[in-house]
C-alpha cells in the first residue's frame, strides 16, 4: 500500500483546525454565559412545545415541561431571575410562572423590545448581561439587542441565524433546562445547587 503523506497531513490539519475552532466557540459561549444576570424567555414554542389547545369554551391549554421549571427555579436560587415576555397572553401562563418563581411576566407585548428599557432600568443590568431565548419571528427584535441570544432546536431559520447558541432540545421538551444548566455551570454554581438535593 502506498501512503500519500501530504494528503494525510492535510486531513490531520483539517481535523485539528475543526477541533480548535470548536474549542474556541465553546469558550466564547462560556464567556457569554458567565456574564448573564437575567434570563428572558418567550413562552409559546420555548417554555411550551408550541401547541395550543382550545376547549369548547375557548379556553386554552398549554404543555409545559417539568425539568424546564426546575431549571428556572434553580437560576432564581443562584440569583439569576427569569422574566417571561410573550406576544400572546394566556390564563395558563401566570400559574406556571408562580410555580417556577419567575420574577415577572409581560404578556401581549409587541414588539417585544417595548419592555426592554423598563427591564434594564428595574434590574440594573446592561444588554451583555441578558440572555433571551426565542423561537419565531416575533422574537427577532430582542434577539438582535441582547448579549446572549439563544434559539431552541425547533426555532425558525431566521431565529437560529441570529442565535449565539441553538439548543439540542426542543422548546417545551427540555430546552430551557439545557440553557439553565449551561449558564449555571459556566458560573460555577451548578454543583452547589445539586448539593441542595443530594442529602
Amino acid at each position: 500500500m502506498i501512503w500519500n503523506f501530504p494528503i494525510i497531513k492535510l486531513i490531520l490539519l483539517f481535523h485539528l483546525t475543526v477541533v480548535f475552532l470548536q474549542m474556541d466557540i465553546k469558550q466564547e459561549l462560556v464567556e457569554k454565559a458567565k456574564k448573564i444576570k437575567l434570563l428572558l424567555l418567550d413562552v409559546d414554542g420555548v417554555l411550551t412545545d408550541g401547541r395550543i389547545i382550545y376547549d369548547s369554551y375557548g379556553r386554552d391549554t398549554k404543555f409545559f415541561y417539568v425539568q424546564d421549571g426546575l431549571g428556572v427555579y434553580l437560576l432564581g436560587k443562584a440569583g439569576i431571575p427569569t422574566i417571561l415576555v410573550t406576544a400572546k397572553g394566556s390564563r395558563a401562563i401566570k400559574p406556571r410562572a408562580r410555580d417556577m418563581r419567575v420574577e415577572a411576566v409581560f404578556e401581549n407585548i409587541s414588539p417585544k423590545t417595548a419592555v426592554l428599557d423598563k427591564i434594564l432600568k428595574k434590574y440594573q443590568v446592561n444588554l451583555d448581561q441578558i440572555c433571551f431565548v426565542g423561537d419565531d419571528l416575533v422574537d427577532l427584535c430582542l434577539m438582535k439587542r441582547v448579549g446572549f441570544p439563544m434559539a431552541v432546536a425547533n426555532a425558525c431559520p431566521e431565529i437560529k441565524h441570529k442565535a449565539a447558541y441553538v439548543t439540542s432540545k426542543e422548546g417545551g421538551r427540555g430546552a430551557v433546562r439545557e440553557i439553565a444548566e449551561l449558564i449555571l455551570k459556566a458560573q460555577d454554581k451548578w454543583q452547589g445547587l445539586v448539593g441542595l438535593y443530594d442529602v
